[in-house]
């Protein structure tokens, strides 16, 4: 059973905003059901793909000056500190975390989605966000 499914609530109406946050989604899902043997590997790929994704979203909103840019991404820094002390306990074959910490992502990221990235989302739209790179505000 999956730990998130993939809803029309969770689409912001920006595609490549919508796109990463569902291989967002497909990366949870496979970590929350990653046996033992494959937990650090898949808590890896979710790790860098997180990354990834929080770096793209900092990139959109330095492109387009976001004002509460600083609080969106201290958010983004804090899932990545308790992430990167998740895998300290991973290491040390205490798997249960990684499950934890995957039933907590699914929970935050609802929510974080619902009202951070779809602030995100609404300001990107009103600049005429298209693609990959909003255009720079003079």
């Amino acid at each position: 059973m999956s730990l998130m499914e993939w809803t029309d609530a969770l689409t912001l109406g920006v595609d490549s905003m919508d796109a990463i946050h569902r291989e967002f989604v497909e990366c949870l899902n496979l970590l929350g059901a990653a046996a033992d043997e494959e937990m650090l590997a898949r808590f890896d790929a979710f790790y860098a793909h997180t990354v990834a994704h929080f770096e793209q979203e900092a990139q959109w909103m330095r492109s387009t000056t976001f004002p509460p840019i600083h609080c969106h991404e201290a958010e983004h820094e804090g899932v990545l500190e308790v992430m990167r002390e998740v895998r300290g306990h991973l290491e040390q074959g205490k798997f249960q975390v990684g499950r934890v910490l995957a039933a907590e992502m699914a929970e935050w990221f609802r929510g974080h989605a619902a009202t951070m990235d779809a602030m995100l989302a609404h300001y990107l739209k009103a600049r005429g966000f298209e693609g990959q790179a909003p255009a720079t505000v003079a």
